[in-house]
């Protein structure tokens, strides 16, 4: 936690130990409002308003005092931290040729605070592997935002990569294409997370380029993408399950209705190239609401 403190001035560092909550996930920083922290739907709120000039100070100490040369992920919307943390950026958005070239007057910003959580996905596996094949059913995992993908997603390839006994799953070779730095927390070519032995990592590029990168190159049995949403990412999944890989993935939505009316995500469906849809809702509970090999449909997983 004390990585992420060392970005405020010391008088709100402070206030923030004073008034911590257990498993913080966010700290979010707004102009002329309080400070809130959030753990998933709880939030407390400190009595420091927050002034423009601070929030510019905070800012620069997170770009190391030179802005510019992060320019491109203020112009994303985030900064990756070390550790695979995310500060969301919001502000005045400057747009050249339907690009964001630029976020003046910041406003807001939002620390979200990177966990491993271990075995957190156990109910989520059995609708995953398939053991008499020693392999996994394509899976696309959907939630709202906050609720949790990202930290489902390092667990689980880290035990498919592992192996699980308990399961009688041997471990398999696995690819992420990690485009935010949040799924591995490289730094300098090395995993801060744990992602298990057999898995190889590509950062810091589009998802649809690492996929096709990592199929070429690794031959993994499985590449493993967060938040997958854009008509090269579906062209690139499909250039990987023509390939002979398995995928899991996720994406932002509330329940199946909403996948099946998003033009880039039905496709997965109608192409068949998803097995199994899981969903995330706010409590962290895991809903199957797709399975290609079943009539059965939006099962409860306990």
């Amino acid at each position: 936690m004390d990585e992420i403190l060392n970005f405020f001035p010391e008088e709100i560092k402070q206030k923030i130990k004073q008034n911590i909550i257990e498993n913080i996930e966010e700290i979010r920083i707004r102009t002329y409002k309080p400070i809130i922290l959030k753990n998933g739907q709880a939030e407390k709120q400190i009595d420091y308003i927050i002034t423009p000039n601070t929030v510019l100070q905070i800012l620069q100490k997170i770009c190391e005092n030179s802005i510019y040369s992060y320019q491109n992920q203020i112009c994303n919307g985030f900064i990756t931290l070390h550790g695979g943390h995310r500060v969301g950026i919001t502000g005045n958005a400057v747009i050249k040729d339907e690009q964001v070239i630029n976020l003046n007057y910041i406003s807001s910003l939002n620390f979200r605070i990177a966990r491993q959580v271990f075995n957190c996905s156990s109910t989520a596996l059995p609708y995953i592997i398939n053991s008499s094949q020693n392999d996994i059913y394509t899976t696309l995992i959907v939630s709202p935002p906050g609720c949790g993908k990202t930290t489902l997603l390092r667990d689980l390839v880290r035990r498919i990569s592992n192996g699980i006994p308990e399961m009688n799953f041997k471990g398999v070779t696995c690819g992420i294409v990690d485009e935010r730095g949040e799924i591995s927390a490289m730094d300098k070519g090395v995993p801060q997370n744990d992602i298990g032995i057999r898995t190889d990592v590509i950062e810091n590029i589009s998802k649809s380029l690492g996929m096709k990168m990592l199929v070429r190159s690794m031959s993994p049995k499985i590449i493993v993408a967060d938040e997958i949403g854009s008509i090269d990412d579906i062209e690139a999944i499909e250039y990987v399950l023509c390939s002979g890989v398995r995928g899991i993935f996720t994406a932002h939505g509330q329940n199946i209705e909403e996948v099946r009316k998003n033009p880039i995500l039905s496709q997965l469906i109608e192409k068949q190239m998803i097995d199994k849809i899981l969903f995330l809702d706010s409590k962290r509970k895991i809903q199957l609401g797709y399975d290609k090999y079943s009539e059965y449909e939006n099962k409860q997983v306990v």
